[in-house]
């Protein structure tokens, strides 16, 4: 039957995914490795280049995606999970991709409005956008609510000039993403490859929120799974605030979270510790290596780094559900792999092909 990541019991009548399967001494696959997706997680899943971290990703969310009861969503900030709504391989993968994806204005609360513009909150201006963020719902009531204020021009200017910033940004909209749209069935990319590193750190910090309070309010009967890839650029940006909520209070109204990056040494510690599940690929850089030694548990036999793969696509898995430690390779993807770098020799071929 196999093993099952993240559960105590190894239960069938719940919900999991396929991982893949042990790797056997001799180089073949052993047993069946599975996922639990009936309870809530913090995964963290990491690897340096081209040795399979975005792969792995994109398996966990057609296994989500496959699942009932659960609703996954992936912030796709390269552009190459569109590929989970192409035409599967086996079993279909549920999947909408939403490209330039905008968010309502009030799905970010005013401490994140202050936080993303860079403005204190006892500051004049961070005081007005912190009003004006509290008290209305669009950007130009905001404008509105602001103008109309008796405070100094200087800081009534700067302000209205930072949500001017914000609203140039093309990613807020009353009508935006809502629960009922990140929660419908199925998986949903949100493709934030074409937005500058402050307006794709709004969005992944309002959709962060917007999953929370809804579970928080009971408001939808699926529970959330984020899956971030390149974490360490939300981590980095204006973001991190609602990624480390998930985190550290997530589990108890039921909202996953999914990380994935080559640099675990730039994801802050909180990140790592609070992940009770570790999926690692190859790993070669030394300080890479050293924040996950920080938390290397007392039930892994022997030193970390002797136990890390050196293949593409085998994975050590780190299970603090159940104190284990497991050898294995991911499965394969049912949908297209979109994260493959392109080749010149490819290009060429090409080009020629036309020309003929």
């Amino acid at each position: 039957m196999g093993f099952v990541i993240g559960r105590t019991d190894n239960g069938t009548q719940r919900p999991t995914g396929h991982l893949g399967e042990y790797r056997a001494l001799d180089g073949s696959a052993g047993a069946t490795l599975s996922l639990d997706l009936d309870t809530p997680h913090a995964m963290l899943v990491v690897g340096k280049r081209g040795y399979g971290k975005s792969y792995t990703l994109g398996v966990i969310a057609e296994e989500l995606a496959r699942a009932t009861g659960v609703a996954p969503v992936v912030i796709d900030p390269m552009g190459v999970f569109e590929t989970l709504a192409d035409t599967a391989a086996e079993e279909p993968v549920p999947a909408d991709v939403v490209r330039r994806p905008t968010v309502p204005p009030n799905a970010l609360d005013p401490k994140s409005w202050c936080s993303l513009l860079d403005l204190t909150p006892e500051s004049g201006p961070g005081s007005l956008l912190w009003q004006a963020t509290q008290k209305r719902e669009t950007i130009a009531a905001m404008q509105a609510e602001i103008a109309e204020t008796n405070a100094p021009e200087r800081a009534i200017r700067s302000a209205r000039n930072h949500l001017d910033l914000a609203d140039s940004w093309g990613i807020f909209d009353a009508n935006g993403l809502d629960v009922a749209t990140l929660t419908s069935g199925g998986v949903t990319v949100l493709d934030v490859s074409g937005l500058d590193t402050a307006p794709m750190n709004a969005v992944c910090r309002g959709v962060a929120q917007l999953l929370y309070r809804a579970r928080v309010a009971d408001a939808t009967d699926r529970l959330p799974w984020l899956l971030v890839d390149e974490a360490h650029a939300f981590f980095d940006g204006g973001a991190e605030s609602a990624l480390e909520l998930l985190l550290t209070r997530g589990r108890a109204p039921g909202v996953s979270l999914v990380t994935a990056t080559q640099r675990p040494s730039a994801i802050p510690a909180v990140g790592i510790s609070q992940s009770d599940i570790l999926v690692s690929h190859r790993l070669t850089a030394a300080d890479d290596l050293a924040a996950l030694e920080t938390v290397q548990p007392t039930y892994l036999d022997g030193e970390f780094t002797d136990k890390l793969p050196t293949e593409p696509g085998a994975v050590l898995v780190v299970d603090d559900a159940t104190e284990t430690v497991h050898a294995a390779r991911i499965r394969s993807r049912a949908t297209p792999h979109g994260g493959e770098s392109p080749r010149a020799s490819e290009l060429a071929a090409d080009a020629q092909l036309i020309e003929e």
